[in-house]
């Protein structure tokens, strides 16, 4: 045993063995060294170093569904924005660490897929069912291609959203005149329409005249710190001309038009809405109220995509189209007059 171990003795005593661990773009062979005070010893560290480099090259031909989809975040860190990002991240930890997470990606089954889908939309909606499997199937689409998988769906349900009128708007802002900048929000909100996250990012230097320039976000990043971000999509870049009484509102101030984050002033908004006694809805509904406006004095919709920074109509057609409860009831009564009308005629004719 002597004899065997004395080559790889080092004038330390301890003993020194190599095993090969890859070969460079140049063709040179690399060795991984092991040390130990005895040729046992070495080869048990050797040994364990192989298993734990075949485990790795083994998962990283069939890694796990948590392990891809904390990949997939990572990549798109930086070019998706970090509201999405955040959510990406909620997604992650309350989704894939459990039992499925573990599955490897190329075990996974259509079935096992359609049960982890069924199992989550018991508890949850159907949104949010399709916003986990949003982050899913990019996944699977870049790190196993060549995999299709059939699954279905949790049907969608009509969105409940209310769309406040004329009325609900003068009256909120009759209401909030002691608040400033609230109402400053509100009226961008409602007539330009803005975001939350865009009026908090202005400054006096995106007003010029009666024009706004949107050209940046304040949002909220993974690490639940603020920041100001570019807008998510191109479609948001625009510059919007306001009514005077509104840039009226804005002219004056230095610096950034709101010291507020986005989330303190949806807190404010609430409790003004319960103080002036109006139906519960979102800051973010005042878009509702803008767009439906627009539409319904008869704005062609390319112009209402451009001025609410929208990039497809898709949205604007399913959910910001909203008919006003005020406009629905008028236009109902001149549908019914008319039908009245033809079937008096018809019943005089008879």
């Amino acid at each position: 045993m002597a004899k065997k171990s004395a080559k790889h003795r080092l004038p330390s005593g301890s003993v020194r063995i190599q095993a090969y661990d890859y070969t460079d773009d140049s063709g040179k062979k690399h060795y991984r060294s092991f040390t130990a005070p005895t040729l046992a010893e070495a080869k048990a560290l050797r040994s364990e170093w192989e298993l734990h480099r075949k485990n790795e090259q083994d998962a990283a031909k069939n890694p796990t569904i948590q392990s891809v989809v904390r990949r997939y975040i990572d990549s798109k860190d930086g070019v998706l924005s970090p509201a999405t990002i955040r959510g990406y991240e909620s997604i992650y930890k309350t989704r894939f660490s459990g039992p499925f997470g573990k599955t490897k990606i190329n075990d996974l089954t259509s079935q096992q897929l359609q049960i982890w889908i069924s199992d989550m939309s018991r508890d949850l909606s159907p949104k949010s069912v399709r916003n986990i499997i949003g982050l899913l199937r990019p996944t699977l689409e870049m790190f196993a291609p060549d995999r299709h998988f059939k699954v279905q769906l949790p049907a969608k349900k009509k969105a409940k959203l209310y769309c406040p009128s004329d009325t609900d708007i003068k009256k909120l802002l009759d209401s909030i005149q002691d608040d400033p900048e609230l109402e400053r929000a509100v009226l961008l909100g409602a007539f330009g329409p803005l975001r939350r996250s865009e009026l908090c990012a202005l400054t006096d230097k995106d007003i010029t005249g009666n024009m706004v320039s949107i050209t940046k976000s304040y949002v909220r990043g993974k690490d639940n710190v603020w920041y100001t971000k570019v807008p998510k999509t191109y479609a948001s870049y625009r510059t919007i001309p306001l009514p005077e009484p509104v840039i009226a509102k804005l002219s004056g101030i230095k610096g950034h038009l709101f010291s507020s984050t986005p989330d303190t002033i949806s807190h404010r908004f609430k409790r003004a809405l319960a103080k002036a006694g109006l139906p519960d809805f979102r800051f973010h509904d005042l878009r509702h109220y803008s767009a439906s406006i627009m539409h319904a004095i008869g704005v062609p919709d390319q112009y209402i995509l451009q001025r609410g920074g929208w990039s497809t109509d898709g949205v604007m057609k399913t959910v910001y189209r909203n008919a006003i409860a005020n406009e629905s009831v008028k236009q109902n009564d001149l549908i019914n007059k008319h039908f009245e009308q033809v079937s008096h005629e018809i019943s005089h004719n008879a």
